[in-house]
């Protein structure tokens, strides 16, 4: 219990230590890596870290991975703002005495837009895009009854027209059964990892300095990765033999923004239909969710899960997200 209480009191130095930084508001870049994944979670306002226990683990708490039993398979449309969308997959596989491991893939797109210039306010009648995506490797491992953890490696990128960036980033979780009936803590660390720094011919242009033309390039600035600490708890409530109530809270220091919280639940019936409901505290413009989803037997040896989630964005009205899976 020594070693355990160790390991959990230097995963939550490390973190604050990372996190306590002077607020440094709308200071990072890759923006698409805030965006959340699974409706689930969605509906109940992001309070997950100490609830998630499926394969959305590989965003929100690593560690969590270890709630999939054999293998499972999700893939999750956000229909984001500005005709943004947002596309997840994911797949993990659980093995025997050595721990469960997963990949995603994460990729944000938007519609081709017209370019224009000074001469062409109308339009050039060319057309660029813009998109970010990421690729990641998850591991998660049991150590015992009480303590789990997790990491995740993943390269991210962004590219815009013709420049572009990239990078590696690293997240870390630790997740604790307290033994305290279903109580649990839930810590994790996300988008650890160097800054990243656009690059390609749109910075490159032709100049003459005295008389002779030469190759300029411009250098972009370097940004950071939008890193951010969760810790959070979990609890499920019986009512009944079918019905179980799990209340979630959870709270978030990221490096580019004030401290924010939130809080949610959910409603189980027979482990089939789900009702959902969450707030989540100072942020601009997000505040209330809810959501629903039901898990059905597909044969003996497959489930499917179906879920969807609606967020509230204030002035920028609201985003709906549908997830479906399947654990076999």
């Amino acid at each position: 219990m020594r070693k355990l209480l160790i390991v959990i009191s230097l995963s939550l130095l490390i973190a604050c230590s990372l996190s306590a930084q002077i607020s440094k508001v709308g200071s990072s870049g890759a923006q698409f890596l805030k965006v959340g994944v699974g409706s689930k979670y969605q509906g109940i306002g992001e309070a997950s870290v100490a609830m998630t226990d499926d394969i959305y683990a590989m965003y929100w708490n690593p560690a969590g991975l270890v709630g999939i039993e054999n293998s499972a398979v999700s893939f999750t449309n956000v229909n984001y703002l500005l005709d943004i969308d947002l596309n997840y997959f994911g797949f993990a596989k659980s093995f025997e005495d050595i721990g469960v491991f997963g990949f995603s893939t994460t990729i944000l797109s938007m519609g081709d837009q017209e370019i224009t210039d000074f001469d062409n306010q109308d339009g050039t009648g060319e057309y660029y895009s813009a998109s970010s995506y990421a690729f990641g490797v998850s591991f998660a491992r049991q150590l015992n009854a009480q303590f789990a953890f997790g990491g995740s490696i993943k390269y991210i990128g962004e590219k815009i027209h013709h420049v572009s960036s990239g990078g590696i980033a690293l997240d870390f979780g630790t997740m604790l059964y307290t033994g305290f009936n279903s109580l649990r803590l839930g810590m994790s660390i996300s988008n650890m990892g160097p800054k990243l720094e656009f690059s390609g011919s749109d910075l490159v242009y032709q100049d003459t300095q005295n008389g002779v033309p030469v190759t300029v390039e411009k250098k972009s600035t370097p940004y950071e990765l939008p890193l951010v600490f969760r810790i959070g708890l979990a609890y499920d409530m019986d009512f009944g033999p079918k019905s179980i109530v799990t209340v979630a809270s959870e709270y978030k220091h990221p490096n580019d923004n004030e401290q924010q919280g939130s809080l949610g639940g959910q409603y189980s019936y027979n482990n089939m239909f789900f009702l959902r409901g969450g707030y989540k505290f100072n942020y601009d413009e997000e505040g209330l969710a809810f959501g629903g989803g039901f898990e059905t037997p597909l044969g003996e040896a497959t489930n499917l899960m179906i879920d969807y989630a609606w967020q509230d964005f204030g002035r920028l009205e609201s985003t709906q997200r549908f997830s479906i899976g399947f654990s076999f």
